[in-house]
């Protein structure tokens, strides 16, 4: 499996508006700001999340970013808002959105084989079990990062940076 930049910048960014900027996320999927203040939506989904703060906040070049964010939406995974107040927030909980729904929004396959799916890979003769493999291949990753949500790498996060007892 190749992570490419896209993917890896995906993936931050969808943690990033999870964590409602800087905040943090909620078992519900909510997010609370570590500064009190108030830009939560009115729908309860969390903060709406500016793409230039995100591109900021992961050291992402914008313009790179804005095409990952048309993807994120257009697969379901964020609502985007206009305007000054405006900005993008999970279009459901963050414990609902695993890394394997972020990877296929921006990627296609989790698995190629010279640029196709591991599915369309076609072999025959001494090579014809390769195909079994790359298949296997593909299924153990979809097991991992279908299994590991968004939540699921906030909390690792939340529990590395607790302090010591």
């Amino acid at each position: 499996m190749y992570i490419s930049a896209r993917s890896d910048y995906a993936l931050r960014a969808m943690l990033a508006v999870a964590a409602g900027g800087g905040g943090t996320t909620r078992p519900d999927g909510g997010t609370t700001r570590s500064d009190g203040g108030d830009g939560s939506r009115p729908d309860g989904g969390g903060e709406l999340v500016k793409a230039a703060s995100l591109a900021r906040a992961q050291g992402i070049p914008l313009s790179f970013l804005q095409g990952i964010l048309l993807d994120l939406r257009r697969a379901g995974l964020l609502h985007s808002h206009r305007g000054t107040e405006g900005g993008y927030a999970l279009t459901r909980p963050a414990s609902q959105i695993s890394v394997g729904d972020v990877l296929r929004a921006v990627g296609g396959s989790l698995t190629t084989v010279r640029g196709l799916p591991a599915e369309d890979a076609g072999y025959h003769g001494v090579a014809a079990g390769l195909r079994d493999v790359w298949l296997a291949v593909d299924g153990a990753i979809a097991v991992v990062v279908d299994r590991t949500t968004l939540t699921d790498l906030l909390t690792h996060q939340e529990q590395e940076q607790a302090p010591a007892r």
